[in-house]
């Protein structure tokens, strides 16, 4: 385990003692798995997190589960038991892990713009680079991923008020027009929307880069203020604050300085595939998100695919008023996802999920299942 994973240790446990483990059904992970195996072997393996857990650590599972078909929720978890060994996340700070959740919103928009769709989604701009140890500027800290290379020198990109007061127009690079600047802001939080034209066609764009700023909460901003009460933060109050402030919207979003860029990402034949829009986004780990179980980490420690069990005593209202107690694949990132014990709950696409996503803020334990040979290296 490297210094970027001292912050915590693993605790071995038992499925026995995993409060939870026995009433769910992770039937639906093996499809899921299956791919992610694909990806692994055909295309490239995922980037190893601080923990040390690698895409080969994860393949004798991802093997097991390609000819394996659960004929039960108990057969489900029957192979992860046969298969992997649960450890809880254990912060040394004393402090419980945390969840959120997030969406896939459906946004009405316009190919071109007019006095009604006048906030763009931008494409990745090609001045944007990627940045690593080896070309990063002093000046910018190891949280900058991304810089602007212009006349043979790199800087921090233009920040959130730069790009919404013009830097990017008359370049090419908008895929569509909203009508709502919050619209494309929340848009932006969540990485990835369904785009509704006019004519009926859909279309999906997700997440390509970001300008490089740190994420900064507006809800943190708004309670600091005493806007609103912590208490009663969420998507829904933050919203609803804005619809109540328009003056004050700019400097609002503006605070995060934070900004995404993506890509269009096809349907097939969208009017007529249903099964393609029921499909979730492709998220960071290049397959389809599976709604209520895959999960957003930290990509610095962890790494994708690997089987999360969380468990929110707090989180009942996506199950019925039971606590929330669910295996998971990490399949995403997030600006704001930092943490060994932090994620992101994908909730589905549309306005429901998008109301269930948006009151998610629970403490939970997340318990992470490694497979048996590389478990004998934690204990």
């Amino acid at each position: 385990m490297s210094d970027q994973a001292s912050d915590f240790v693993l605790q071995a446990m038992s499925f026995d003692n995993l409060e939870g483990w026995k009433d769910d059904d992770p039937s639906g992970l093996f499809e899921v798995m299956r791919r992610c195996r694909q990806r692994i072997t055909e295309v490239k393996p995922y980037r190893t997190g601080s923990l040390g857990l690698s895409s080969e650590d994860l393949l004798p599972l991802l093997s097991a589960a390609e000819d394996f078909t659960p004929s039960s929720p108990a057969s489900a978890r029957a192979f992860f038991e046969r298969h992997c060994r649960p450890f809880l996340i254990r912060r040394k700070d004393g402090n419980s892990g945390f969840v959120t959740a997030f969406y896939e919103p459906e946004i009405d928009v316009s190919e071109r713009p007019d006095e009604i769709y006048r906030f763009p989604f931008y494409r990745r701009p090609d001045d944007l680079i990627d940045l690593d140890g080896a070309n990063r500027p002093a000046e910018l800290g190891e949280t900058y991923v991304f810089g602007r290379l212009h006349d043979g020198r790199i800087s921090a990109y233009p920040d959130r008020r730069a790009i919404d007061e013009g830097f990017l127009e008359g370049r090419g690079l908008e895929i569509a027009w909203a009508k709502s600047k919050v619209d494309v802001f929340f848009v932006h939080v969540q990485g990835a929307a369904r785009l509704r034209y006019s004519d009926g066609r859909i279309g999906r764009i997700t997440y390509a880069a970001k300008a490089g700023h740190p994420f900064s909460a507006i809800g943190k901003l708004l309670i600091e203020r005493g806007e609103i009460d912590r208490a009663n933060i969420s998507m829904q109050s933050i919203r609803a604050w804005l619809a109540r402030n328009p003056e004050q919207v700019d400097e609002v979003l503006w605070h995060n300085r934070s900004y995404i860029f993506f890509r269009e990402t096809p349907l097939r034949a969208p009017h007529l595939r249903t099964a393609d829009l029921e499909a979730g986004p492709i998220a960071a780990a290049k397959v389809p998100l599976l709604a209520g179980r895959s999960l957003a980490v930290d990509r610095l420690i962890h790494t994708f695919g690997f089987p999360f069990f969380i468990r929110a005593e707090s989180l009942i209202h996506p199950d019925e008023g039971r606590p929330f107690g669910r295996l998971m694949l990490a399949l995403d990132t997030g600006s704001a996802i930092v943490g060994p014990a932090r994620g992101d709950i994908f909730t589905g696409s549309g306005d429901m999920a998008g109301e269930s996503a948006g009151t998610v803020r629970n403490d939970a334990d997340f318990t992470i299942l490694i497979p048996n040979a590389a478990a004998g290296r934690f204990g």
